[in-house]
């Protein structure tokens, strides 16, 4: 049984000459969180766009709960939207703001009181209704925003970079607010960002696109753990990466040599011929440093020793840029509260083979 309440089916999209989205397919549960990730002119907008019915498809269609909406206009399709600048009314009061789509829809002046009131106790604001936008700060208006998305009782709510606006603490708090009003609520939501935290945090499933197409589709986990590609692995976060080719198998493990003639190991064997030319990565973060001459337990490979050639503190993180004894420098990131390594400190570090993952060689 098919659970998908917005549907694509080989929708492109063309300004002129311009190919904006080129043969996507969708399918959006209900109830879920999707988000669509992407660097800027990669598609994204434009597809929320055309399921929200502000753009025309160029070839393709698109379905909610099972409806061709293609010639169903914006108001007609029930769906809540909230953007990136809020576009609140600046000379309405709040009350009217957030009552402003159910007074187009035959809605009774009790009921919409109601709705109103209820929506403004579900972003925590209750008691607002008759202040100004300007009254407000940024984070409170972007709540606002998101009451009067929620008031008309959407079957999808669609939001385009909607805390891109705000600043980084106050983002933190919103993103964890979104999440759980959706999941409070229930609405499906499709989310258009292009930062890699709201996505991995906040998204049942996240599309990842370039250049109008979809590059990978998965939960949080499976694209950041198990890119597809190249971009992928490189948007969702910091990876070393390396040419390699199969050397063959040992002990279970796949064994890869380097371009620079280092050998590695990994877990993940697609099967691939001894000799195929393929791509490695390893995640930053999944690289253990450790000071020269402590000993790593539990292994004998994959283990290589190093001079820290420059470093950053981020914090909550240790960044170390390290050279290895051939020239390469690896980027390890140490997820800890101290900072234990200074330049041109010696330092060996252990990458395991369940985080060395292999990917199809680019041209």
């Amino acid at each position: 049984m098919n659970n998908s309440i917005v549907q694509l089916r080989n929708v492109v999209k063309r300004f002129d000459d311009v190919l904006a989205v080129e043969k996507m397919d969708l399918d959006i549960e209900e109830g879920t969180l999707v988000t669509l990730l992407g660097p800027s002119g990669c598609g994204k907008t434009t597809i929320l766009r055309m399921i929200a019915g502000l753009e025309d498809c160029s070839e393709g269609d698109i379905y909610i709960k099972g409806k061709r909406v293609n010639d169903v206009p914006v108001h007609k399709r029930n769906l809540g939207m909230i953007f990136q600048d809020y576009a609140l009314f600046p000379h309405k009061t709040i009350y009217d703001n957030v009552a402003f789509g159910l007074k187009y829809r035959d809605v009774s002046k009790a009921e919409i009181k109601k709705r109103v009131t209820r929506a403004l106790e579900t972003v925590r604001l209750p008691g607002v209704e008759f202040r100004k936008p300007a009254q407000l700060s940024g984070g409170q208006q972007q709540r606002i925003a998101l009451a009067r998305a929620i008031v008309i009782e959407p079957d999808v709510l669609l939001m385009d970079e909607p805390l891109s606006a705000l600043d980084e603490n106050l983002r933190e708090e919103m993103r964890q607010e979104v999440d759980n009003l959706q999941s409070e609520l229930g609405i499906t939501t499709i989310f258009v960002t292009h930062d890699q935290r709201e996505a991995l945090s906040m998204s049942d499933n996240i599309i990842v696109m370039k250049d109008g197409l979809k590059q990978q589709e998965g939960g949080p986990e499976e694209v950041y753990d198990a890119p597809v590609n190249h971009f992928v692995a490189d948007f969702l976060g910091h990876c070393n990466f390396y040419a390699c080719r199969i050397l063959g198998r040992e002990n279970g493990l796949l064994k890869v040599e380097v371009a620079d003639g280092k050998t590695l190991y990994s877990e993940h064997d697609e099967g691939w011929d001894v000799g195929k030319e393929l791509e490695l990565l390893v995640r930053a973060q999944k690289i253990e440093v450790v000071a020269r001459g402590d000993t790593i337990p539990d292994t004998e490979v994959n283990i290589f020793d190093g001079i820290v050639k420059s470093r950053m503190y981020m914090g909550g993180e240790a960044w170390y840029f390290v050279e290895l004894q051939d020239g390469t420098v690896v980027h390890a990131i140490s997820i800890s509260r101290e900072f234990p390594f200074r330049d041109k400190d010696a330092v060996t570090l252990h990458i395991p083979p369940r985080h060395c993952r292999l990917i199809p060689k680019e041209t």
